[in-house]
């Protein structure tokens, strides 16, 4: 098998191809970098069916040979990095997807679109099955990336009803482990990182609104096992155990046995109250379920960022004003 894995450089681009590769396929990695870092091609790189294109998806990609699977895993997904870059947000999941889908027409691929849980918003319904549209507000900040989403989950849609595409649509569920680039702003890579430099930890709100949290391996297999599957429809991929905000703080406190005072920020606009996925179709249709805890991906990920801290050396508080600014979304 052949296949185009579009975000490579990213956190769960590099994982995917990395899988697909110890499967025994060939993947062809693109990513132009602008959220995605080199050094998460090393794992690849030692696999001799991995080559990689540096390319924005936004334009068309010429490829040649032949190819059975795209899987479009490209779009900043962090609040501080797509609203630095709206219009790219934007274009990376409008125009990117549609090339890739012309793409994946012309070789008689299959095609697979990793969305997520923000096309939810602020779900009025809990927990949040596929069937649910959502509760988003269509020209607030977040909407850069919300919309997005949403647009090219639509746009997936009518090129399997009117080409017959063989397509999957993955909503990921807040997803964390090693490879997050400590930057990000993310909450799981944001709280670990104060906590190891000793800062405060910043709190968005009261801190009572809920996320649930999984670890990286358990959405990639099930990313693998939808691909055998053919099934079209949206397919939740998250971890049902729901934590508040203060909860994670305390437990990454206690895996890392150092404890921080805390910050109180006011709550971004748009930022949803509560975030939890219904897995039942996942469970149902691929036998699949998250086989991580938190207190073991936390350990995971405490260490990973423990060692990219170490290797990148002291870090002054306050260096990187944006990525831990009101724009730290969960």
């Amino acid at each position: 098998m052949r296949a185009l894995v579009v975000g490579a450089a990213g956190f769960l681009g590099s994982h995917l191809s990395e899988r697909l590769l110890s499967d025994g396929w060939e993947v062809v990695g693109v990513d132009n970098f602008s959220t995605g870092r080199q050094a998460n091609l090393a794992p690849c790189s030692r696999f001799p069916g991995f080559s990689f294109i540096e390319h924005n998806a936004i334009h068309p990609l010429a490829l040649s040979g032949p190819l059975d699977w795209v899987f479009h895993m490209a779009s900043p997904a962090s609040p501080p990095k797509y609203l630095a870059a709206p219009v790219d947000t934007l274009l990376i999941n409008s125009a990117g997807t549609y090339h890739l889908l012309e793409l994946a027409l012309e070789k008689g691929a299959q095609f697979l679109f990793a969305s997520t849980s923000e096309i939810y918003g602020d779900p009025l319904v809990h927990p949040q099955t596929e069937s649910y549209w959502g509760n988003v507000n269509t020209i607030g900040p977040r909407s850069v990336y919300d919309e997005a989403k949403r647009f090219a989950e639509a746009l997936v849609m009518s090129y399997h009803r009117t080409y017959g595409l063989p397509t999957r649509l993955i909503r990921i569920f807040n997803t964390y482990g090693p490879r997050m680039d400590p930057w990000d702003g993310r909450v799981v890579s944001n709280l670990i990182c104060q906590v190891l430099r000793g800062e405060s930890l910043t709190i968005y709100g009261d801190g009572q609104q809920t996320r649930s949290f999984q670890y990286v391996d358990d959405l990639i297999e099930g990313i693998v096992r939808l691909s055998r599957i053919p099934f079209h429809e949206p397919v939740n991929l998250g971890n049902p155990d729901e934590y508040t905000i203060l909860q994670l703080a305390q437990l990454i406190q206690e895996e890392t046995g150092i404890t921080c005072p805390l910050i109180y920020e006011p709550l971004p606009q748009d930022d949803p109250r509560q975030r939890r996925p219904d897995i039942t179709r996942a469970k149902n249709l691929l036998g699949w379920e998250p086989r991580v805890d938190v207190r073991t991906g936390l350990r995971r990920s405490i260490e990973y960022f423990r060692n990219e801290l170490g290797m990148a050396g002291p870090v002054a508080s306050g260096s990187n004003p944006v990525e831990f600014s009101a724009g730290a979304i969960y």
